[in-house]
């Protein structure tokens, strides 16, 4: 028979308790891809000022995949944490705001840097509000009905801003020595980002199953698109965007009324 103090211990019967001092390794990836993109950001901010806008805007948009890919990181290795969530929110500040407020004034409103100024500071500080409103309702539950977003979320408003930029880089409107046009609407799509206005989401939309096929191809085609003509597909994204947000605003007003 077995001893009585062996029956009695608890140590065959207990599993190890992990080290709460240390973590996996993985579990820092989020973080890790979040500074990176934080990175691309801040080094668009040099190019900017070194007068290289194709290696600028690219670098924002880097930042702005990287801002995807943290959250889908955090959600499958299921990392997400407080500390991810603010970091995650200074980077967008700095990328999404920062980075696409400094961009758009040095490359068409430097001639002009008074209202051209003031623009920026109202876009970049429409970005700071609209992430601050975002970490007050994250666990706040979501809208009833189809999921959508409240105003437009940053990185699509600094997509929306850079439109002048892609617009001359692209080869179809010198936008640069358009200087009050530009101020008008940097400081509209700060606007937009603190607005009310329900936008789209990706969450929210779903495909039959029979159609799935077709946005495949859709997809195919875009990337192929966006190796041989990238400016001028980021301007029919942003126009088709700014269609669907228009779209959204007149279907709001008649709900309202």
């Amino acid at each position: 028979m077995p001893d009585r103090d062996e029956i009695d211990s608890p140590v065959d019967t207990l599993e190890p308790q992990p080290d709460r001092r240390s973590l996996p390794l993985l579990h820092l990836l989020p973080n890790l891809v979040t500074l990176l993109g934080l990175c691309a950001g801040l080094t668009s901010i040099r190019y900017v000022l070194d007068g290289r806008y194709e290696i600028a805007a690219a670098l924002i948009i880097l930042a702005a995949v990287m801002d995807v890919m943290d959250g889908l990181l955090a959600r499958r290795l299921n990392a997400a944490s407080h500390f991810g969530a603010e970091l995650d929110s200074l980077s967008d500040f700095v990328c999404f705001g920062v980075a696409p407020g400094i961009f758009v004034f040095h490359f068409a409103m430097a001639g002009m840097p008074g209202l051209g100024w003031l623009a920026v500071l109202l876009y970049i500080l429409c970005a700071c509000l609209r992430l601050a409103r975002f970490n007050v309702m994250r666990d706040a539950p979501p809208p009833p009905g189809r999921a959508h977003f409240i105003g437009v979320p940053a990185p699509a408003g600094a997509m929306l801003a850079l439109l002048p930029v892609y617009l001359s880089l692209a080869g179809w409107i010198d936008t640069s020595d358009l200087a009050v046009p530009v101020a008008i609407y940097i400081a509209l799509v700060g606007l937009l980002m603190i607005s009310r206005l329900p936008t789209i989401s990706l969450k929210g939309l779903r495909v039959p199953r029979n159609r799935a096929v077709f946005v495949l191809l859709g997809a195919a085609v875009f990337v192929g698109f966006a190796v041989i003509r990238p400016w001028a597909l980021l301007v029919l994204a942003d126009l088709a965007y700014l269609g669907v947000i228009a779209y959204g605003a007149y279907r709001h007003r008649r709900r309202l009324a």
